[in-house]
């Protein structure tokens, strides 16, 4: 089993997608700390000693070098030496007796990810993304202490870590995938978008930065790859329920998410500090900034076509004024009402003519 284990230890190197230009998409695809921390629980599960040729292995696969990289740099910002990352911290996790009760399940879920298609999964996000984009990233699969999942680097190597999560499938490790990657290619259009803001008195250009949030709901509607596509297709039972119960609340969230950008314009919410909390507070697990960027993402989509929505990613305020017409319209046909952005504060933020109407 060891030497199976060994033997499918990747890196599935860079895959140039058929059909889209050579030099706009490179994704890769490490397992390589993975399998070798299943390597060694696999030594464990048969009772053998773990040589320390075997920890070196580990502790020199790329993933786990730019994990600690990153876990390193995040300790400094927090100016928590106490969270560093060492290995033998490292080394203990692995000889936990809780992560070996989990190897059969990590070491299945595994081998589901390993045939994950990545072309497919950028081609689909390459569709919602502007020309000058382009999707250039590494995915690292990763066996950890925490279980969470992030993008690091955009600005000079962008890197997706994924936590292996056990019995997580296949789709829903692209679908994962595909939502950071999209994310990966809005960031290498650089800043487009800050340049058209820049000449905003400062509260009006902070909320316009804020804005840029709602990124998270097209990155929803990018990775499912369509406005009529059940973007939980394949999320569990749990996270479909959470969704529903979220869009749910898609009226009064606007109206929080509205009054916040009044509060900053208005500057009833100062200082960086308030601001950036609150402003957090609407990412939650996929919160308005998801739902209601969702939502706002299809509607533009499905009144204004994919240009449209795609234009909206380069300047955000436009997918607020393309989701108001969309919007009234729905409202002046006696359909429920839906909610508005405040004119006040598209005024503030001089949302220009966005789109054709």
């Amino acid at each position: 089993m060891l030497i199976r284990l060994l033997a499918v230890q990747t890196l599935i190197a860079a895959a140039l997608l058929p059909g889209a230009p050579s030099d706009r998409v490179q994704v890769t695809l490490d397992t390589s700390e993975a399998d070798q921390v299943l390597a060694i629980l696999a030594m464990r599960g048969q009772n053998q000693p773990v040589p320390d040729a075997e920890w070196q292995k580990l502790f020199a696969t790329v993933p786990y070098q730019r994990l600690k990289q990153r876990e390193k740099a995040v300790a400094s910002k927090l100016h928590n030496p106490a969270a560093a990352f060492t290995d033998d911290a490292f080394k203990r996790f692995v000889l936990s007796d809780p992560l070996l009760a989990r190897a059969a399940r990590l070491t299945a879920t595994m081998e589901r990810w390993k045939k994950a298609d990545l072309t497919r999964d950028a081609e689909r996000v390459l569709a919602y993304l502007p020309a000058a984009a382009s999707l250039r990233a590494r995915v690292f699969t990763l066996i950890k202490p925490s279980s969470d999942s992030f993008v690091w680097d955009l600005s000079t190597d962008p890197t997706i870590f994924l936590y292996l999560e056990p019995g997580m499938k296949g789709d829903k490790f692209e679908n994962n995938v595909a939502h950071d990657l999209y994310h990966i290619g809005l960031s290498s259009i650089g800043p487009a978008y800050n340049a058209k803001i820049a000449a905003l008195p400062a509260p009006a250009r902070t909320a316009a930065e804020w804005m840029s949030s709602f990124s998270e709901g097209v990155a929803v509607l990018a990775a499912a790859g369509g406005p009529h596509i059940d973007p939980h297709a394949v999320s569990s039972v749990r996270e479909r329920a959470r969704w529903k119960q979220d869009m749910s609340a898609f009226d009064s969230d606007l109206s929080a998410v509205n009054q916040f950008f009044l509060d900053i314009v208005n500057q009833a919410l100062t200082g960086r500090d308030a601001v950036q909390a609150k402003g957090r507070s609407f990412y939650g697990v996929q919160g308005p900034w998801y739902t209601v960027g969702y939502k706002m993402a299809v509607m533009v989509e499905k009144r204004f076509g994919r240009p449209a929505l795609i234009d909206s990613t380069v300047d955000a305020r436009c997918l607020l004024v393309l989701y108001n017409r969309a919007a009234t319209e729905q409202n002046s046909a006696d359909n429920p009402t839906l909610p508005l952005w405040s004119p006040d504060l598209l005024s503030a933020v001089q949302a220009g003519n966005c789109g054709q109407p």
